[in-house]
C-alpha cells in the first residue's frame, strides 16, 4: 500500500518559489528534520559521489569530499579537475553520500541535487581555506539546492523523503507489492 504526505510547504519569507534553489541554511530552515538526517549521512564519510554534466552531455560520476559549514554546502576540488569545467559549463549537480559498508540503508540514502556556484570573492575562499585547509590552490564551489531526497526504511515500507524549494515536503511510503508508479 503506497501512502503519501506533504509538509513543509515553501520557505516562509517568500523565497523558494517552483524552480529556485536555496542554500543549505534554506533548507534547514523549511525542514530541520529532514536536514539533519541528511547532513548526518553525509557526515558519515568523507568521500561522496559528485554527478555533473560531460560536455557531450553524458553524466560524469567523480569522487568529493563535501563540507557542511557557514550554513552552506561546500564542494572544493582540485584545479584542473574534468569537474570544475563540467561545472562552469553547466552547474546542475547530484552528489550522493557514501552509502557505506553493508545494505541495510543505516541512516539512509541520501542525495542532493542542485547548481554549483563558484565563490570567486578572495575573502570567502580564505575563510574557508583557513577552516579546512584543503590542498592549494583549489576551486570552492557553494551548493545551491534544487532537491534533497532521503530513502530509508520501516518495515515493511521503503520511504522516500523529497524536498525542493516551493514544493515542501514529500514522503512516500511504499512496499514492493504496491503498483508502479507511472509519470515520475
Amino acid at each position: 500500500m503506497t501512502c503519501e504526505s506533504r509538509d513543509g510547504e515553501g520557505i516562509g519569507s517568500g523565497a523558494g518559489g517552483e524552480g529556485d534553489a536555496v542554500g543549505w541554511s534554506g533548507v534547514e530552515a523549511v525542514v530541520p528534520e529532514l536536514a539533519r538526517r541528511v547532513r548526518e549521512r553525509f557526515g558519515a564519510h568523507r568521500h561522496h559521489v559528485l554527478a555533473t554534466v560531460r560536455k557531450d552531455g553524458a553524466p560524469r560520476l567523480t569522487g568529493l569530499e563535501a563540507d557542511f559549514r557557514h550554513g552552506e554546502l561546500w564542494l572544493g576540488m582540485m584545479t584542473g579537475s574534468r569537474k570544475v569545467a563540467d561545472l562552469r559549463r553547466d552547474p546542475r549537480f547530484s552528489l550522493h553520500a557514501n552509502p557505506g559498508p553493508g545494505a541495510d540503508l543505516a541512516g539512509g540514502d541520501v542525495r542532493v541535487s542542485g547548481r554549483a556556484v563558484e565563490v570567486t570573492d578572495p575573502g570567502q575562499v580564505a575563510r574557508y581555506a583557513a577552516a579546512v585547509r584543503p590542498p592549494e590552490p583549489f576551486h570552492l564551489f557553494r551548493a545551491e539546492l534544487t532537491e534533497v531526497v532521503r530513502t530509508s526504511t520501516e518495515p515493511p515500507y521503503l520511504v522516500v523523503e523529497t524536498w525542493a524549494p516551493g514544493r515542501g515536503l514529500r514522503t512516500i511510503r511504499r512496499t514492493s507489492n504496491d503498483p508502479a508508479r507511472r509519470g515520475e
